[in-house]
This record gives C-alpha cells, sequence and structure tokens, in this order.
C-alpha cells in the first residue's frame, strides 16, 4: 500500500466559507439602527410633552393622551428595532424572528384598519364629527388644540365641524341670551375669509357672526364645515394618501425581507458548521 506523503494537515473543503452575507447583515443593522435612534427621540418627546403641559382638554378630545400614545409607540418601536438591532448584528435566529414576526402583525394591523375604514367610512365619518365637536367645546381649554384647530380651518378655509354655528357648543362661543360672554354668537378668527397683504391679523373679525344668516356671515367667514372640506380633500389626494401608506409599508417589508433572507443564510451557515464538524475527524476528507 502507498504511504501518505508527509505534509501540513489540509483544512476542512469550506471551513472559511460563510454563507450569511455582509451586505445583508449590515444592512439589516443599519436600517434598524436608524429607526431605534428615531424611536428614543419619539419617547423623550412624549415624556417631555407629558411632564411640561396638562392633557386634560386632549383627552376629552382623543380619549387617548398624544403623549402617552407617543411614548407607548416609541416603546414599542424600540424593542422591535432592538431585536432587529442585536439579532443582525450577532446572528441571532431568535431575535430575528421576534422583529420579523412584529413587523408582520403591524404590516398586517395597518392593512386590516385601512380596509375596514374603507369598508366603515360612514362609521369613521360620524366618529370624526365627534371629535371634532369634542375639540370645539374645549377649544380655549389647551393652547396646542387652539392652534390645531385654528390651523386647520385657516388651511381647510372652513369654520366649525358641520358650519360655522357649532362654535355655540363652546361655552365661550355659545349664542344664547344668557351667555355673559364677551365672545357670546362669535367665532374664532381663524374662520374670517383671509385677506391678502394683511400686516396685522384681526382677532375679532369672528364677533357676532353667528347672529348672522348665511349669506350674511359668507361676506366675512367660511361658512362651510370642515368634516366636508376634509373628506373632498381626501377624495382629491387619494394617489398622496396612496403614496404615504406606500411609503410607510415599505420600509416594514424591506425589515421582513432582510430578516428572513438572514435567518435562512445563517441557518445554513449551521449546517455548514456541522457537516465540517462531522467529517474533521476523518483522514481522507
Amino acid at each position: 500500500m502507498a504511504k501518505r506523503l508527509a505534509g501540513p494537515p489540509v483544512a476542512p473543503q469550506g471551513e472559511d466559507f460563510s454563507f450569511v452575507s455582509p451586505l445583508v447583515k449590515y444592512l439589516l443593522f443599519f436600517f434598524n439602527m436608524v429607526f431605534w435612534m428615531i424611536s428614543m427621540v419619539m419617547v423623550a418627546v412624549g415624556i417631555y410633552a407629558r411632564l411640561m403641559k396638562h392633557a386634560e382638554a386632549a383627552m376629552a378630545c382623543l380619549a387617548v393622551d398624544p403623549a402617552i400614545l407617543l411614548i407607548v409607540v416609541g416603546v414599542l418601536m424600540f424593542f422591535i428595532t432592538f431585536c432587529g438591532c442585536i439579532g443582525s448584528l450577532r446572528e441571532n435566529i431568535c431575535l430575528l424572528q421576534t422583529f420579523s414576526v412584529c413587523l408582520t402583525v403591524i404590516f398586517l394591523l395597518q392593512l386590516v384598519a385601512g380596509v375596514l375604514g374603507f369598508v366603515f367610512s360612514d362609521k369613521a365619518r360620524g366618529k370624526v364629527s365627534e371629535i371634532v365637536n369634542n375639540a370645539i367645546v374645549h377649544y380655549r381649554d389647551d393652547l396646542d388644540l387652539q392652534n390645531l384647530i385654528d390651523f386647520g380651518q385657516k388651511e381647510f378655509s372652513c369654520c366649525g365641524g358641520v358650519s360655522y354655528k357649532d362654535w355655540s357648543q363652546n361655552m365661550y362661543f355659545n349664542c344664547t341670551a344668557h351667555n355673559p360672554s364677551r365672545e357670546r354668537c362669535s367665532v374664532p378668527y381663524s374662520c374670517c375669509l383671509q385677506v391678502e397683504d394683511q400686516l396685522v391679523i384681526n382677532t375679532l373679525c369672528g364677533q357676532g357672526m353667528q347672529a348672522l344668516n348665511y349669506l350674511e356671515a359668507g361676506e366675512f367667514i367660511y361658512t362651510n364645515g370642515c368634516i366636508d372640506k376634509l373628506v373632498n380633500w381626501i377624495h382629491s389626494n387619494l394617489f398622496l394618501l396612496g403614496g404615504v401608506a406606500l411609503g410607510m409599508a415599505i420600509p416594514q417589508l424591506i425589515g421582513i425581507l432582510l430578516s428572513q433572507v438572514l435567518v435562512n443564510q445563517i441557518r445554513d451557515q449551521i449546517k455548514l458548521q456541522l457537516y465540517n464538524q462531522q467529517h474533521r475527524a476523518d483522514p481522507w476528507y
């Protein structure tokens, strides 16, 4: 029998090869790192907003404090992106699967919410009307809410929910005879027709407008409600809204795809390592 030539041991074939692509691994890592930092900013802003102001008016209108909502979303986003960051960096299948499943659930929930909002559009409109009416009632109770309503009325050139007379629901603008407020029968200045090149805003332009009929009031203020204006804006900007929804969905789908690709690569690498270990002792390998 011929003797084997003496020489340095030959390394098992494929020992230095890796199925895990550095491109996929670090692309997923930096992808999660960006959203991980965004989540920390969201939590910080939510905590600051919660500590620095009272939220009774906002909770009365929206049923959920925006600051608390921001904190909850930020913490959830922090947890998911943390799993993605550490899972990709350490090549941990459990963390990567957790990241992928969470993103899939969120994506499906958003899809279901969009379908339900489209199918039950009448109920969604009723809920929006309820929110707008509650916001009108608490207009003077919260400065941020007041600024938000003023911005919406100026942006959409509208006044109130259904009409300008909705402002009678507010205790300060209420048009009943026993209301002692100086703003009785008035509407906010944001309801007034905008004058070009106006240097000084007349905040009393809505004085007594609820006492006028539609034609008379229409010469000074917007008489149409904001709900119809909002619905018309949505109908005329469906492509824009679709683009926004797509822009939110694409990062989620990219994250799901990259995590699943990396998981499959890690599993293949584990199989390769087991194969090499089993054949390492074979003298003819």
